[in-house]
C-alpha cells in the first residue's frame, strides 16, 4: 500500500519526471508499458497483437492540457489517428482523456472537440472509448458523454470500481445501452470518494462485473486479477453469456502469458496500447496499480 501511494504521488511530481526521464535505464522500462512515440511505432504494436488473435485500443498519450491550442491539437492528433487505423486496416479502436481535449479548460471546449472525434469515427464505422480520470473529472465527463450520446452511439464509457458512485453510475448506463469498460480505477482517491482497501475494491469489481456481464451491452472486463477472470467466467458460463458477449482488456506489457491463455480458450481480448512522448504518468500509475510490476521490469533489464 505504501508503494502504490509513494509511486501515485510521484507520478504528479516535475522534479520526479524529470529525474526518471534523465534514468539510464528509463527508455526500457518505458518500452515495456508503451508502444513507441509514432503512430507507425504503435501501428507494428497493432499488428503482432492482431496477428496474436487480440484487437487493442490505442491511446495517444498526453492529458491536463491547459492551453486552447493543445486542446486543438490533441483533437487534429485523434481524429488522424482514427484515419490511420482505417488506412492500415488495424483490428483496433481509439481511447480518449478529455482533459488531453480541453476539459481543464472549459467542458464546452471539450465537449466540440469530442464531437469532431466521434463524427471521424462515424465515417470510417470506428467505436471510441472516452477513458475516465480523476473523480474530480467524473460528472464533467459523464456530461460531455451525455451532451453527445443523443447523436454518436459509437462512444463508450469508463467506470472504476474503487468510487462509490460507480454502481449508481453503471446502472444507468445499463438502462441507456452505453458499453462500458469497468476498471478498479489507478488515481489516488480520499477515501470520502473510493474504497481504500483492495479487498473492498475488488469485491466491487466482481459485482459490477456480474451486473454488465448480466445485463450491459458488450462489457468490457478489464484486469489482470486471475481470480476476478476467473470469476467473471463462471459467472458467464453460469448465465449463459456468449463468449462473443464481452470482452477482457489487459494493458501493453501486462501479464502477456495471460492474454495468449484467454485467447487460447476462445475469450475475446483487448489490448490497451499507449503510445506517444508524454509517457511518465500513465507508467508510474500502471506501476502503482501493481508495484510488482516495477521490480519485474528491472530485474529483467538488469540480466541484460
Amino acid at each position: 500500500m505504501l508503494a502504490r501511494f509513494v509511486l501515485l504521488r510521484l507520478s504528479t511530481s516535475p522534479l520526479a519526471e524529470a529525474c526518471v526521464r534523465r534514468f539510464p535505464l528509463s527508455s526500457r522500462l518505458v518500452a515495456r508499458f508503451v508502444a513507441g512515440v509514432t503512430m507507425e511505432e504503435a501501428a507494428d504494436a497493432v499488428r503482432e497483437l492482431n496477428r496474436g488473435g487480440m484487437t487493442a485500443t490505442l491511446d495517444h498519450l498526453g492529458e491536463n492540457v491547459t492551453t486552447a491550442d493543445e486542446a486543438r491539437r490533441s483533437a487534429d492528433h485523434c481524429r488522424q489517428l482514427i484515419a490511420f487505423i482505417a488506412a492500415e486496416q488495424l483490428d483496433a479502436n481509439v481511447s480518449v482523456k478529455l482533459t488531453q481535449l480541453g476539459l481543464d479548460i472549459a467542458t464546452d471546449l471539450a465537449t466540440e472537440h469530442m464531437r469532431g472525434v466521434l463524427a471521424a469515427a462515424s465515417a470510417v464505422s470506428q467505436f471510441v472509448r472516452i477513458d475516465m480520470e480523476s473523480s474530480l473529472h467524473v460528472d464533467r465527463t459523464i456530461q460531455v458523454f451525455r451532451a453527445l450520446w443523443p447523436s454518436f452511439k459509437n462512444v463508450g464509457l469508463v467506470f472504476q470500481s474503487y468510487l462509490y458512485r460507480s454502481r449508481e453510475d453503471v446502472e444507468t448506463a445499463i438502462g441507456d445501452g452505453v458499453r462500458v469498460r469497468l476498471v478498479k480505477g489507478a488515481y489516488d482517491e480520499p477515501a470520502s470518494v473510493a474504497f481504500r482497501r483492495k479487498s473492498d475494491v475488488d469485491a466491487e469489481f466482481g459485482r459490477l462485473t456480474e451486473r454488465l456481464l448480466r445485463s450491459g451491452v458488450y462489457p468490457a472486463i478489464a484486469t489482470h486479477d486471475e481470480r476476478l477472470i476467473e470469476a467473471a467466467k463462471r459467472f458467464a458460463d453460469r448465465e449463459g453469456v456468449s463468449r462473443d458477449g464481452f470482452e477482457f482488456q489487459m494493458l501493453y506489457g501486462i501479464r502477456r502469458d495471460l492474454q495468449r491463455v484467454l485467447v487460447r480458450d476462445g475469450y475475446r481480448v483487448r489490448i490497451y496500447t499507449p503510445f506517444g512522448t508524454q509517457w511518465y504518468g500513465y507508467m508510474m500509475r500502471r506501476l502503482a496499480e501493481r508495484p510488482a510490476n516495477m521490480w519485474f521490469v528491472l530485474k529483467n533489464m538488469a540480466r541484460r
